[in-house]
């Protein structure tokens, strides 16, 4: 898993897959068919570009021979008693333990296992009765028991929407069963999906429709939209349901569902050479009208991280696009760094980063300009998904998600959980109304309209700023989750203060400039909601929708906004109150009456704490051991120059 797809060593993997199974027990075999049968299917599937078989039930060794024999991964189903009260009897509990790790053990190790998914679709009546925190406790805990077994495997939930709001932040991929029969309604459905899943990939678990009630060629049609959709809204795969019509579940065979690829003979139905279709133009189909595009990245002194942005550049998937790299007045070997690839190199004196753009803009020949920092580097495909999101829409601009590398160093990933980094701001599940300057692409034309950035921005605050003034125009903002970039976070706790210091200078400018988008106490008010990978504040309990007597079928939850009381303490004015405090207590020193204040003061740093303390609990940081990604960074600390000063300071 790398950020918000999945990759085989370095070559990206894109799941196509299958469901396969369940079949009628045949004592021999457990769940799954005679072993001829099966290589005989798997090697159809491979055929016709598959790449993933998903199993309801843990399968035995020889079925993952074979799929390794035949190119194929599996996404093992580890199933139990999941339609029942089951947290109602500890001794249940106690079994259901045992056979996730089971069936993780008959698996561990073997290198056909794509992931494992311990659970499908809990009903939602069952996660009612027991309340949605014990669910979400008792799915951490299968997952750990799975990752006891096999610690290198990836662990998932396959979660569909009338359960939609349970938080299982854990999970190493997202996995949602869904199953729509219109495509508009599909794509706005994965995007709140891409939304739910944040940094982590999604994979579409299940999709189909059932050939017997619309018919071969329906099936078809909506099997070739669904695939597409999936994968065009940044989706790490999906897979088809299902293989076969032949399908066996609840002790019974099922006749009156054909959502099958083949019927129940294997014969091949039209779905099935629609899904190889879908499959092999994935995440977009090849064309020829691909707008040019110019990829700007202005820099300033950026010789430490400039290469690595210029390497991702250079293996950019995408037809048309030409790389202009903008020296600021750089005094380091940062131009020396850029004569070396294919760009086109434009030196000026160091008037700031929205001055740098401009230029860029200026000498860009692209249809679209997309902008990526110096200490940024894209996934090979952000082009085509930035490309895609302007294409198909009238948005003037599409932003992406930026995320920290995986092995950036303890600090970085403190750092990273931390509010004040760079985050898009939706209205919707696919409409920006901030998108950062270090993920961006715009139509030339859009700009140019505008009169470009505000060269007052020299730092930051430029991507607000065109933000705003591009919606104040008439223009709107689109987001893509699938243009990802890698961003590098702060290494040191002094370069992330001195970035807040420069943002801070920066807000200060936006406020002058924009009073009417800032409060009395000028703070920023956004009209959307600002998504990244801190959580602020504590009381912020999720509003489900459950539907009337609980049976939405699509059961979701916000974030409700957390009371003036529980937001204090995120303010900056918060520690002027502590301050305030401090100071009448040590004067109470000398005038006794004063110390009434020394309470109130151990209260607001208490308060203070508390918030702290409650967030970083809540980040998800990488595994502590001595063979962690950051090892040597918490040696470092423990040195007292990680953070470019001593300890005691």
């Amino acid at each position: 898993m790398r950020g918000k797809f999945l990759y085989s060593g370095e070559e990206k993997l894109y799941v196509r897959g299958v469901t396969y199974g369940t079949f009628r027990s045949n004592g021999q075999n457990g769940e799954y068919p005679d072993p001829t049968i099966v290589e005989r299917d798997f090697r159809e599937m491979a055929a016709n570009g598959l790449n993933v078989v998903r199993t309801y039930t843990a399968p035995p060794r020889w079925l993952l021979d074979l799929a390794l024999v035949c190119g194929l991964r599996v996404m093992v189903g580890l199933p139990w008693e999941q339609h029942i009260a089951f947290l109602d009897d500890p001794a249940r509990r106690k079994q259901i333990e045992e056979r996730v790790r089971q069936g993780a053990r008959a698996c561990a190790g073997h290198p056909a296992v794509l992931c494992y998914a311990v659970g499908n679709e809990i009903p939602a009546s069952i996660v009612r009765w027991h309340g949605r925190r014990r669910i979400e406790r008792f799915i951490r805990r299968i997952y750990d028991v799975a990752k006891s077994e096999d610690a290198d495997a990836l662990v998932t939930y396959v979660n569909y929407p009338s359960t939609e709001y349970l938080r299982l932040p854990f999970l190493d991929l997202v996995c949602f069963n869904v199953f729509l029969e219109a495509e508009e309604q599909l794509e706005v459905y994965v995007a709140r999906l891409q939304n739910i899943a944040g940094d982590r990939p999604l994979i579409v678990a299940e999709l189909g429709l059932d050939s017997g009630r619309h018919g071969e060629e329906a099936q078809a049609v909506s099997l070739d939209w669904q695939v597409r959709t999936a994968f065009r809204s940044g989706c790490a795969g999906a897979v088809v349901f299902c293989w076969t019509d032949e399908w066996h579940t609840g002790g019974i065979d099922i006749d009156d569902w054909q959502f099958g690829l083949t019927d129940r003979e294997r014969r091949p139905k039209a779905a099935l050479l629609a899904v190889r279709a879908a499959f092999d133009e994935i995440p977009f189909p090849e064309r020829v009208d691909w707008p040019s595009t110019s990829v700007i990245v202005c820099t300033y002194n950026g010789s430490e991280t400039l290469r690595d942005c210029l390497e991702g550049i250079q293996e950019l998937d995408y037809p048309d696009y030409e790389a202009i790299v903008v020296d600021d007045g750089s005094t380091d070997a940062t131009a020396a760094i850029a004569e070396e690839y294919d760009v086109r190199l434009i030196r000026t004196e160091n008037r700031g980063l929205s001055a740098a753009r401009n230029t860029g803009l200026e000498a860009a020949t692209g249809e679209i300009v997309a902008y990526i920092d110096d200490d940024a580097w894209p996934d090979r495909h952000w082009l085509r998904y930035l490309a895609a999101g302007l294409t198909g829409t009238s948005h003037a601009g599409v932003g992406g998600p930026n995320i920290a590398p995986p092995t950036q160093g303890l600090v970085s990933e403190c750092v990273d959980a931390t509010p004040g980094g760079p985050i898009h701001v939706l209205l919707s599940d696919r409409e920006a109304e901030h998108i950062p300057g270090c993920n961006m692409a715009f139509r030339r034309a859009a700009l140019e309209e505008i009169g470009g950035f505000d060269p007052q921005f020299h730092v930051a605050g430029d991507d607000v700023d065109i933000c705003w003034r591009l919606r104040d125009a008439g223009w709107t903002l689109g987001f893509s989750p699938g243009a990802m970039v890698w961003h590098r976070r702060r290494s040191s706790i002094r370069a992330f203060l001195g970035q807040q210091r420069l943002y801070g200078r920066a807000e200060a400018l936006l406020e002058r400039k924009w009073p009417e988008r800032y409060n009395m106490a000028g703070h920023v008010a956004w009209a959307g909601r600002v998504y990244g990978g801190a959580l602020g504040g504590i009381g912020r309990r999720p509003r489900i929708y459950y539907g009337t007597w609980g049976t939405g079928l699509f059961q979701s939850a916000d974030l409700a906004r957390p009371s003036v009381v529980a937001a204090l303490p995120l303010l900056p004015e918060w520690y002027l109150v502590i301050l305030g405090l401090s100071v009448c207590s040590i004067l109470g020193i000398f005038w006794h009456p004063l110390l009434v204040a020394l309470p109130l003061f151990v209260l607001a740093v208490g308060t203070l704490l508390f918030h702290a303390s409650a967030a970083g609990a809540r980040a998800s940081l990488a595994p502590l051991g001595a063979d962690a990604p950051w090892a040597d960074t918490v040696e470092a600390i423990h040195r007292g120059d990680a953070c470019g000063c001593s300890l005691a300071a």
